[in-house]
């Protein structure tokens, strides 16, 4: 059997009733079977994820497709855990509700064919809200539910800027440079998110002196189900960043840690004017949601 160029990376927790679509973008690209290898991490999933993958796994034989447990929770161990037994030398990292554009891992292979001087690599995330986009979410908003467009070209990320974890290339070589992400910031475990772990993990990249690019052509769709998108969920992902923050920046020093509590009042501020804006342009109910955005981030960098 040949060595795969990409591995594909699918951590999961209980998503059984998505991750046959995010695994049949990848049986469905227009590259080669041979050319990748899939890899799902079960991340402690206590829905029937299990069965469904192994249903999926034995109706695809022609592809390579792995199924591994990781019981220490977070996206960080379970991410780690792929990269681990990944036979490629690029580690492609999916979420297990993201859907693949038929051309993805093709267009990953000729970026990186193109660009030798590449290091990482980030692509396009388009909600796929179900059953529509709600009239709340604005732009700064849909962040949080994996909106990103970062060019309509292909350019090098600017130094503050990386790209979101449900849609990142890495060589695995650097991967391993830099022990993979931080499990001082897990993602998601249990009822907590201290989210972050990928803004921590390309900085540190950076830092070695790795060049991060955007490419718009690798492109995948997150689903979003808009019934989740409660007060409470909102609460959590954004609380999720700044609780993330909380622990990068003391890992620096205190006196960054209270540089970023300016900073994200600071945010704060602007997002009154951003809200008001939203307004003042006849979208009264975009108003709120990018100020209580900012006001759980700050919650979550007091830890609260």
């Amino acid at each position: 059997m040949s060595t795969p160029a990409i591995s594909v990376i699918i951590c999961s927790f209980n998503r059984a009733a998505y991750i046959p679509l995010a695994l049949q973008s990848l049986v469905n690209q227009t590259a080669a079977a041979a050319v990748f290898e899939t890899i799902i991490v079960d991340n402690n999933s206590t829905d029937n994820t299990r069965a469904v993958c192994s249903e999926f796994i034995a109706a695809h034989p022609q592809h390579v497709i792995r199924y591994y447990t990781e019981t220490q929770q977070g996206s960080s161990f379970a991410r780690n855990t792929g990269a681990a037994v990944a036979n490629g030398a690029l580690l492609c990292f999916m979420d297990d509700d993201a859907i693949a554009a038929t051309d993805y891992i093709q267009n990953i292979i000729s970026f990186f064919k193109n660009n030798p001087q590449a290091h990482a690599l980030g692509g396009r995330i388009i909600p796929r809200y179900i059953p529509a986009k709600p009239k709340w979410i604005s732009y700064h908003v849909a962040s949080l539910v994996g909106n990103f467009d970062y060019s309509k070209t292909v350019t090098e990320f600017a130094a503050e800027r990386y790209p979101l974890e449900s849609n990142m290339i890495v060589a695995k070589k650097d991967f391993d440079a830099i022990q993979g992400f931080s499990t001082a910031i897990p993602g998601v475990k249990g009822i907590v998110r201290i989210g972050g772990e990928g803004k921590d993990f390309f900085f540190r990249l950076k830092e070695k002196g790795c060049r991060v690019f955007y490419d718009p052509a690798v492109i995948v769709e997150h689903i979003v189900e808009v019934v989740k998108l409660t007060p409470e969920y909102m609460y959590r992902v954004a609380s999720g960043i700044g609780r993330g923050e909380r622990v990068r920046m003391l890992q620096v020093s205190k006196w960054a840690y209270y540089k970023k509590l300016v900073e994200y009042i600071y945010k704060l501020g602007g997002s009154v004017v951003l809200g008001t804006g939203y307004a003042l342009k006849g979208n009264p109910s975009q108003f709120w949601p990018v100020i209580q955005y900012r006001i759980d981030a700050i919650k979550g960098l007091l830890n609260r």
